[in-house]
């Protein structure tokens, strides 16, 4: 059983069966609703469903979410998940379990879902909540499980509670994911920019359009405007946007020779609008996947809507 302290704790669970899962998970949830304190379940939708089930008698004391739809882009669970949850529960202890990493994840999407268990501990750190991370070590790749060893402080091995031996800083190890994207292909549409957004936005949305619905290539349209104004207003230089379609993907990248130095950008809200990084914010929330790669020459994002 989980002991929840009076203290930020962010256990991971290594399971490899079903029932192992529902149990563990179960009576984590039990325990903190028994203490009174807000729980949230954020599992993808086959798990989630198990859960419900499971939890039938508690159901009314938890907040259930699909973290296959609130989470698609991992970039969002951080603000729009987990702070979310914890905001509507102001001096109060949250429990919360949140499964981001499940089979069937893309590799494109595997950085920036171990980068966001990295830096949970930087967001939370101080703060009166209890996050318990599930990871399916019967199906996913065993560096994934290796992985959350140096983004967990704890893990739950076999049901027993243990400090975890090789738990990295939070930043230095979500750095350690900051991977070089591929290659755009060499017949994707392309176009520099210095000061014009207007022109960004219609080489966006000249060039997916009829890839996606409508509101969806605004979207794109909005998310791709947002980050390039980081351009316009943050360095001297040029920017560059491409766009191209791969399989069941619309894809947008932007590069600038600007250096993105906070590795929690776009992973909290800012105060206001005006605030730098609330681009990101909006990108996030807007696109199915954002990745970011920063180098000596630069920074590149890379925004991903699903067909």
């Amino acid at each position: 059983m989980i002991v929840d302290a009076p203290e930020f704790h962010h256990p991971a669970l290594l399971y490899s069966r079903q029932d192992e899962y529902v149990a563990a998970v179960s009576g984590f949830v039990r325990a903190a609703a028994d203490d009174g304190n807000p729980v949230l379940v954020a599992v993808p939708g086959a798990n989630l469903r198990l859960l419900r089930g499971a939890l039938a008698d508690v159901g009314a004391r938890v907040t259930f979410a699909d973290m296959a739809v609130a989470g698609r882009n991992p970039g969002r669970i951080i603000p729009g998940v987990l702070l979310r949850f914890a905001a509507d529960h102001p001096g109060r202890r949250v429990a919360i379990v949140g499964e981001p990493i499940w089979p069937g994840r893309s590799a494109m999407e595997y950085p920036a879902c171990a980068a966001h268990e990295a830096l949970i501990n930087a967001v939370f750190a101080g703060r009166d909540a209890s996050i318990l991370c599930p990871y399916d070590v019967g199906r996913l790749d065993a560096s994934v499980v290796e992985d959350a060893w140096s983004t967990h402080p704890a893990m739950v091995v076999d049901g027993v509670l243990r400090d975890s031996d090789r738990y990295l800083d939070p930043v230095l190890a979500a750095a350690g994911f900051d991977e070089p994207l591929p290659r755009p292909p060499r017949d994707a549409a392309s176009l520099v920019y210095r000061d014009s957004l207007a022109a960004v936005r219609c080489f966006v949305r000249r060039h997916t359009a009829g890839w996606l619905p409508e509101v969806r290539t605004e979207e794109l349209v909005l998310a791709a405007s947002e980050v390039a104004a980081n351009t316009v207003e943050h360095t001297s230089g040029p920017g560059s946007v491409a766009c191209w379609v791969e399989p069941g993907l619309v894809v947008c990248q932007l590069h600038d020779t600007g250096q993105l130095t906070d590795p929690l950008a776009g992973r909290l809200i800012p105060p206001d609008i005006r605030h730098r990084g609330y681009g990101l914010v909006l990108a996030n929330e807007l696109c199915d996947l954002v990745r970011i790669h920063v180098r000596p020459c630069g920074t590149t994002v890379r925004l991903h809507q699903a067909r």
